[in-house]
Order: structure tokens, then C-alpha cells, then sequence
């Protein structure tokens, strides 16, 4: 069994009077759990009834849960989402919490280094704590795929910098490009920054979400596009996570790069098909609407 090591935020997504679990990097390893992959996520949840109750959700999914610890005076991570449109959620992401201060162990190292992939975003990196624990990780020779995540006013440019040199492969989406762009001042058009991104950083690839218009890859020289599928959305929380999920298990399972997107887009499709961003689903659930066609 393929292992995976996740490290950032683990929350609870606040619509209305619904709570729902999430945190980009807790997403991608329950997705791929149900892939069939043994996940494990390095974070924390507060002592308090919210990080209890986080704690029983993820047991339930049969998430391994022993690198993650709680915090004796941080609470645990909220998100309050404006969903009211559906292709621009708008977040409010609570700060401090508890995966702000997420500490470095010995076994947290050496689950990273024995793993097949490192997962890892910016969010996380943006209280010191939590940001020394990542750098140190970092430094292993496992394959490392970077979600770039940029959320404002949670980010700085030198430091999305200092993480894209130590990634393998990146994943970003359209907005994200621009701003890199802008601040690399290449072409924003996606074909040019794909490349321009891969060279200045040495990635081994990059892949553009570009939501209802789906995805491109650059990869080894070449550049591949996927549209979208198409399906009826009821909110699209998760949909960019699912989306990496399924490109690293394509990816981790020597598909084609067309193959690769093309699993991917359909992951993406499927979460945005239910409210939330981890539904549960089947392999069978992905191939029926990779069957019913973009």
C-alpha cells in the first residue's frame, strides 16, 4: 500500500448553521484513503469540543490519526465560507488555531521520509511555528507535491518562493498563476507561466486548475488540457483537493499524462456533485463519469 504524508490545516468549514470537516491537505488525504492509499496527516486540533468532535470524524473515515496532536491553548481551525456563489467561494479563515502550531517530532521526519509522497501547502506556513516544523520536513528526498494554496492576507511572495524551490511538483490554479506571474513579471498566459515555473523552480511538473474550464499539465517539455466534466454542481468546496488527489493517484500509478488529467477533472466533477468537501464515493462513482464523457 502506497503511503502519503499531509502536512497543514485541519478545520471545519462553517456554512450558515452546517459544519462541515475540511482543510485542503485533510481533504486530499481522506480522498486519497478512499483511493487506497494509507494517508497521514501532520497537524493539530484544539482541546476543546470542536477538535473532539474532528477527532471522531476522522476515525470514522479510518484516517491514521497518530501524527496528529492537540494544542493545550490554541482552538481548534474554523473556516467561514460564503458559498451564495457557487464558482467563487469566499473564505474566512480564522487565525490563530491550533494548526499554527504545528511542532516538529522525530516521528513526524521519518514518516515523511519513508513515505511515496509529501503533500504540503502555504497556508500552514503562515505562523512561525508551523512554518520552521515544514521547512525542516522538507528536507527529505521523498517526492514533494506542493498545493500552492495562496489565500490573502495569508501569504508572502518570498516565502511561496522559498517553497516552490523545494517542491517536486506543483499544483495551482488560474488566479494563482497571475500572481506569480506578476510578481515573477513573465507572461501570465498559462502555457508560458506553466513552463517559466517549471524552469526557474526545477520542477518535475506543473499543473493549472482553471475550474469550469479544467485543467492543463505541463509536463516534460509538453503541455496537455483537459476540459471539464460536466455535471451539476452543488458547491465546489473540495473540488481543487479531490482534483490533486486524483492527480496524485494517477501520477503515483504511472498513467499517462493524458490519463492523469483526465482523473483528475472527473474527481474534481464528482466532489463538486455533493455539498462539502469529503463525500464518500467509490472508484466506480470516478469511472462513471470519466463513461459519461467532458
Amino acid at each position: 500500500m502506497k503511503k502519503i504524508v499531509c502536512f497543514g490545516e485541519v478545520l471545519w468549514d462553517l456554512f450558515g448553521d452546517k459544519h462541515l470537516p475540511g482543510g485542503a491537505p485533510m481533504n486530499v488525504a481522506l480522498n486519497l484513503n478512499q483511493l487506497g492509499f494509507h494517508s497521514q496527516m501532520i497537524s493539530k486540533v484544539g482541546n476543546d469540543l470542536s477538535g473532539k468532535e474532528l477527532l471522531v470524524y476522522l476515525k470514522k473515515r479510518k484516517m491514521d490519526m497518530h501524527l496528529l496532536s492537540q494544542d493545550k491553548n490554541l482552538p481548534t481551525g474554523k473556516v467561514i465560507v460564503d458559498d451564495s456563489d457557487h464558482q467563487n467561494v469566499k473564505y474566512d479563515i480564522v487565525a490563530p488555531v491550533a494548526w499554527d502550531a504545528i511542532e516538529w517530532t522525530e516521528a513526524t521526519q521519518n514518516a515523511v521520509d519513508k513515505a511515496e509522497a509529501f503533500i504540503y501547502g502555504s497556508l500552514a506556513a503562515r505562523d512561525v511555528i508551523s512554518a520552521v516544523t515544514l521547512n525542516k520536513l522538507l528536507s527529505t528526498t521523498t517526492l514533494k507535491i506542493f498545493d500552492i494554496n495562496i489565500r490573502a492576507p495569508h501569504y508572502k511572495m518570498n516565502q511561496m518562493e522559498d517553497l516552490l524551490r523545494q517542491a517536486d511538483i506543483l499544483k495551482v490554479n488560474q488566479e494563482e498563476v497571475q500572481l506569480l506571474a506578476e510578481y515573477h513579471n513573465f507572461s501570465s498566459e498559462l502555457n508560458i507561466a506553466s513552463e517559466k515555473l517549471a524552469e526557474a523552480y526545477g520542477l518535475k511538473m506543473v499543473c493549472i486548475t482553471r475550474g469550469s474550464d479544467g485543467a492543463l499539465l505541463y509536463y516534460q517539455g509538453k503541455y496537455y488540457e483537459h476540459p471539464s466534466y460536466q455535471v451539476v454542481v452543488k458547491d465546489t468546496v473540495g473540488s481543487g483537493d479531490a482534483f490533486l488527489s486524483g492527480l496524485v493517484y494517477s501520477y503515483l500509478h504511472n498513467m499517462s499524462p493524458h490519463k492523469m488529467l483526465n482523473f483528475a477533472c472527473a474527481m474534481g466533477a464528482l466532489v463538486a456533485t455533493h455539498q462539502g468537501a469529503t463525500p464518500t464515493y467509490s472508484l466506480q462513482d470516478i469511472n462513471s463519469i470519466i463513461d459519461h464523457g467532458a
